[in-house]
């Protein structure tokens, strides 16, 4: 049976070298204020001769295989890590270590890794001191269920029953003192400056896509749909980009996702400008294909304000399905949960019917007492989906809410 190795954001600390003066570590790899600091041996290894190269990478390998992994950061560096020391002579031994606890930093993002299906005292000590102690638990669905619901959902698209449905999941999060909703907004802020910041009755996180903005009688619509995770690496993000720009099961849905909305303006608007092509918006923790589509409110429907267009474009196939009712049936068959308010519109409207309205997507809602927060995410399913790459992405999802909550 695998062991689970589980990666988490970790909050504010001092320099990974104070750290170590500290605490009894094992092992680091520091270079100004990046790097890694270790605590504790997981298992050691030795290896000798002309193939410990060779020999080393084998038994790594292997030892990846028996571990469970849980990475909810991403990015280089992250989930499990070997330290090593190779002898300059073949006939010495070089010793290979994986540690049972890991902290690392790289660009100001900070995270802890460890070994076993309980946090290590010492990991609890790291994390409480550093931020909010965060208790993490499965929301409706275990991330095996979820993986279960796509495939039963891919199954469906290939059958005929639908083209595309998007799949929430949800996560809980218990705090051992109050989450404050102003200081999260800040949070946000920092990492996530060009979304829509929200705050709405304890419901908190920053959108990157605005579902209608009506000014006058000028209308706009920003769709995201198609998604890749950034690596953190800028050559490897770059040529992401251009994957994802060509990718035949990104592109399939994000044309779904601007069809809707075009289709759903078309009867208040004199003129509905849609690009050809959407182009690749670049977030900290993903990249999405993203396409504006706008347009001019016509005389006859000049008494339209923003919730009309709200009822027209919501739900849109970018956070339900195509068809709409179709989806809506097998959202609620198989995510297993409520979603209140997320994914739903969010915004101010002034007093004229002007304003703007965006989507509740990288957020969470803090309960009443203020020690726990439900955060979500949700990914469109197409024919060319994979359940693995749909898990991998919602984790890149969550990854706003839970990297602000880390720096309360």
């Amino acid at each position: 049976m695998a062991l689970r190795i589980t990666t988490e954001l970790l909050g504010d600390h001092p320099r990974l070298s104070e750290i170590a003066t500290s605490l009894p570590i094992s092992a680091s790899w520091i270079r100004g204020s990046d790097g890694f600091i270790a605590f504790g041996t997981y298992k050691s290894h030795s290896v000798t001769g002309k193939r410990r190269f060779s020999d080393a990478s084998a038994w790594w390998q292997n030892e990846l295989t028996q571990l469970e992994i849980k990475n909810n950061v991403h990015g280089v560096g992250t989930g499990p890590i070997l330290f090593a020391s190779f002898s300059f002579s073949e006939n010495e031994p070089s010793l290979l270590t994986i540690p049972q606890i890991v902290v690392g930093q790289k660009n100001g993002k900070s995270w802890i890794t460890w070994i076993g299906t309980e946090q290590p005292e010492l990991a609890k000590r790291i994390i409480e001191k550093h931020g909010l102690a965060l208790n993490w638990e499965q929301g409706a669905l275990s991330d095996e269920q979820w993986s279960a619901a796509v495939n039963e959902s891919v199954a469906r698209i290939k059958r005929g029953d639908l083209e595309k449905v998007v799949l929430a999941r949800d996560l809980i999060a218990r705090s051992n003192k109050a989450i404050n909703p102003a200081a999260l907004i800040q949070s946000l802020e920092t990492e996530y400056p060009s979304t829509w910041l929200f705050l709405v009755d304890n419901l908190v996180g920053a959108t990157p896509e605005l579902l209608v903005r009506l000014s006058k009688s000028l209308v706009t619509s920003r769709v995201l749909a198609g998604t890749i995770r950034r690596t953190g690496d800028e050559e490897r993000d770059f040529a992401l980009a251009g994957s994802l720009a060509k990718s035949s099961k990104d592109l399939e849905e994000h044309e779904y996702a601007v069809r809707s909305v075009a289709e759903a303006l078309e009867p208040f608007a004199s003129s509905t400008n849609v690009p050809d092509a959407p182009f690749v918006l670049h977030l900290p923790n993903v990249m999405h294909l993203a396409t504006d589509v706008t347009g001019v409110i016509n005389d006859a429907a000049s008494k339209v304000d923003i919730f009309k267009l709200v009822a027209a474009l919501h739900p849109s196939a970018a956070v339900c399905g195509t068809p709409t009712d179709t989806a809506r049936e097998l959202i609620a068959e198989l995510e297993a949960m409520n979603r209140n308010r997320y994914a739903g519109p969010v915004g101010w409207v002034d007093a004229h019917g002007d304003g703007e309205m965006g989507i509740a997507l990288r957020c969470g809602e803090i309960a009443p007492d203020q020690k726990s927060i439900r955060v979500f995410a949700g990914c469109g399913i197409v024919a060319g989906s994979s359940a693995d790459q749909e898990l991998a992405e919602s984790q890149a999802k969550l990854l706003p809410i839970r990297s602000a909550l880390t720096r309360l």
